[in-house]
């Protein structure tokens, strides 16, 4: 059941929606709680019931593991136990996301006859998984605790942001669920939570998978040796695909955003606009917020962040990087492309030292020529993102340098309007954070890099009007009705 399917948006949802309201002014939240549970189970377990009984005893071995850094005072015993409890999941999400590669590489490189049955990879893993990992370390600082089952399941399960995100903690969340009010159907959220969820579903349904027929057949061509892409079919396949996965991860941020909104709660936000941005490091400021605190948090801090100089920092920042990229997937191309990411990050550290200027005292001149620039080498990166394999990916790239002869596969004119469209949305106009800052749309994170919509652009800040009901309920029938083929969102397979 996806965000962009029939069934969600004229059956799950509204229901949903109406029983939670409905429960929490006759019952309360307790009761309330227990069917937004139960109905994110149920939204989880449409895929496959299968999965759930993984989500579910995940949920059981962290709550268990939680309970027990909460309840000790013994700074050694707390610290075996989070080791403990970080090990167990990594080894799950091992098991399930990386075993069938890890076997494979293997029998390659040592020329060993092993076999492993194919490992249906449960959806969400990496998600409900990284989340519940924050949540042991933050219970083993202090900074959180959970003694009621019922509220850690509806932390791990909340169905918006169960599947793709965003990452969130628990003293995020719990405090707004604590809150009576919460449970209390209020006319502004609705508002606000549909026209979110109207822009995020505007962007997949009408944009990234428009678009994505540019880009599919020039890679599944790529990917089969059949084809060698000229330097048209080339730009064009990666162009689409870049703003394919800028809107399809818009869209269900966005969407996500809105969801959390209708029933109350403010979900942080994960996306802000990443093609703006003037460096690679301002760029994870705004791509998977979420995940990018999360590595920052959990993974570069511990390595030693920039506390044990210069050297050390470019190193922690290549393996932060790097693993990034693996949890992205179990494949050489994502490792490369978080390689990538890795390198520009250092060359970007490396060129703020010598200049000694950051993003924000640039003139507009310069930084409209910075942006070009980081969104060649982000441009460059997807294309090891997409492909399925190294050599393909290399077959791409040379086509983009015109080393490939030309043979076109995609329409010239039609691509052209849908890139020149893509890009004038994603440069020049404000996001749905932006459109929607007067309401705060998203629980507050850090806010740096992420400025305000521009003053020729406020006559497009959202008011609960009747033009601005007129135009979403417009723009949801007509997504809606072109709902004709369910696409999933590129996220789900992470």
């Amino acid at each position: 059941m996806l965000f962009n399917s029939h069934i969600f948006i004229l059956f799950f949802l509204p229901i949903t929606l109406l029983g939670y309201y409905w429960l929490g002014a006759r019952f309360g939240s307790r009761i309330c709680k227990v069917w937004l549970v139960a109905a994110s189970l149920f939204y989880y377990a449409w895929w496959n019931p299968a999965y759930l009984a993984i989500l579910v005893a995940s949920i059981l071995v962290n709550y268990g593991f939680g309970f027990a850094l909460s309840s000790t005072a013994d700074s050694v015993m707390r610290k075996r136990v989070l080791i403990l409890g970080i090990v167990l999941n990594l080894a799950a999400l091992a098991y399930y996301k990386y075993a069938n590669f890890f076997v494979d590489n293997i029998q390659v490189w040592f020329g060993l006859d092993w076999t492993l049955k194919t490992i249906i990879l449960p959806l969400a893993i990496s998600f409900f998984t990284f989340q519940q990992i924050a949540f042991l370390c933050d219970a083993a600082k202090g900074e959180t605790r959970e003694y009621r089952f019922m509220d850690y399941c509806l932390f791990v399960t909340f169905f918006p942001q169960l599947i793709a995100g965003p990452i969130v903690h628990h003293k995020e969340m719990m405090p707004q669920f604590a809150r009576e009010d919460t449970y209390r159907m209020r006319w502004d959220n609705l508002s606000i939570g549909l026209t979110l969820f109207t822009i995020g579903l505007f962007k997949k349904v009408m944009i990234a998978d428009s678009i994505a027929g540019y880009s599919t057949p020039v890679f599944t061509l790529a990917q089969g040796g059949e084809f060698t892409p000229g330097a048209f079919d080339a730009w064009s396949a990666a162009l689409a695909y870049t703003f394919q996965i800028y809107f399809d991860f818009s869209g269900y941020s966005d969407m996500a955003l809105g969801l959390g909104r209708l029933f109350g709660i403010r979900l942080p936000m994960n996306f802000f606009s990443p093609y703006k941005s003037a460096s690679i490091i301002e760029f994870w400021r705004r791509w998977h917020i979420t995940l990018s605190r999360f590595l920052r948090d959990y993974l570069y801090f511990p390595l030693g962040g920039n506390r044990k100089g210069p050297v050390r920092r470019q190193i922690n920042l290549m393996i932060t990087m790097l693993l990034g990229g693996f949890w992205h997937g179990a494949g050489w191309t994502f490792i490369i492309w978080g390689g990538l990411h890795g390198l520009y990050l250092v060359l970007n550290h490396f060129w703020r030292m010598l200049m000694g200027k950051k993003d924000d005292t640039m003139a507009w001149p310069v930084r409209a020529v910075c942006v070009v620039v980081t969104f060649f080498f982000v441009v460059v990166s997807w294309v090891f993102f997409r492909a399925e394999a190294i050599e393909p990916a290399l077959t791409m790239l040379k086509g983009m340098a015109g080393m490939n002869e030309a043979e076109l596969v995609v329409n010239k004119m039609s691509a052209y309007y849908w890139i020149i469209a893509a890009l004038i949305i994603s440069w020049a106009l404000p996001n749905a954070i932006q459109v929607t800052a007067a309401f705060q749309p998203s629980y507050e994170i850090e806010r740096e890099d992420q400025a305000p919509m521009p003053r020729w652009q406020r006559w497009m800040h959202w008011q609960p009007n009747r033009i601005w009901a007129t135009a979403m309920a417009v723009v949801l029938a007509l997504c809606v009705l072109s709902l004709s083929k369910v696409t999933e969102f590129l996220y789900f397979q992470f």
